[in-house]
């Protein structure tokens, strides 16, 4: 597991975007975290680090909003973001097939409020926990589930500092 202080929201679009860059296609992350913890701020970060173009708002109506963007390979990648705070049930998920989502070919999926889709999430996938401690500051805690496998390698990765 790693931890990541923000300090403000500047800080956490930053740590999105990095994330972003890292991102590999196939990924999903799960962003879990109370109403105002930066979800949406960090998912905007993730679309800058995935060149998205187009703003990266919350898809708290809609459930799910896709964006195009380029993979620092240059090769295109769509962001999927879904925001499952106004579920009425885990029935819901077949309106707009979610499954689809837990193992994108063609881009990564961010998942807010994943707890609403109850046992329907996906083997693998990176957890990304925000506590908010004051006014702009959060604790990030980011973890692979499983804790053992391929993405749980590449997390050390990520825990490396940047160069360049």
């Amino acid at each position: 597991m790693i931890e990541i202080l923000s300090s403000d929201e500047h800080q956490t679009r930053e740590l999105g975007q990095r994330l972003g860059r890292w991102l590999r296609i196939g990924d999903v992350v799960l962003l879990h975290g109370d109403l105002g913890a930066g979800k949406t701020t960090l998912t905007q970060g993730i679309g800058h680090g995935l060149n998205v173009a187009s703003p990266v708002q919350s898809p708290t109506f809609t459930l799910v909003l896709e964006h195009e963007g380029t993979a620092a390979s240059g090769e295109p990648v769509s962001l999927y973001h879904l925001d499952l705070y106004r579920l009425a049930g885990a029935d819901d998920l077949d309106s707009f097939g979610f499954d689809d989502y837990l193992a994108p070919t063609d881009g990564v999926s961010v998942i807010e409020w994943p707890e609403r889709a109850a046992t329907r999430l996906p083997e693998r996938y990176l957890l990304v926990r925000l506590v908010a401690l004051a006014p702009g500051q959060r604790q990030v805690l980011i973890e692979a589930v499983p804790p053992n496998g391929s993405l749980a390698d590449r997390l050390r990765s990520f825990a490396a500092p940047e160069r360049g």
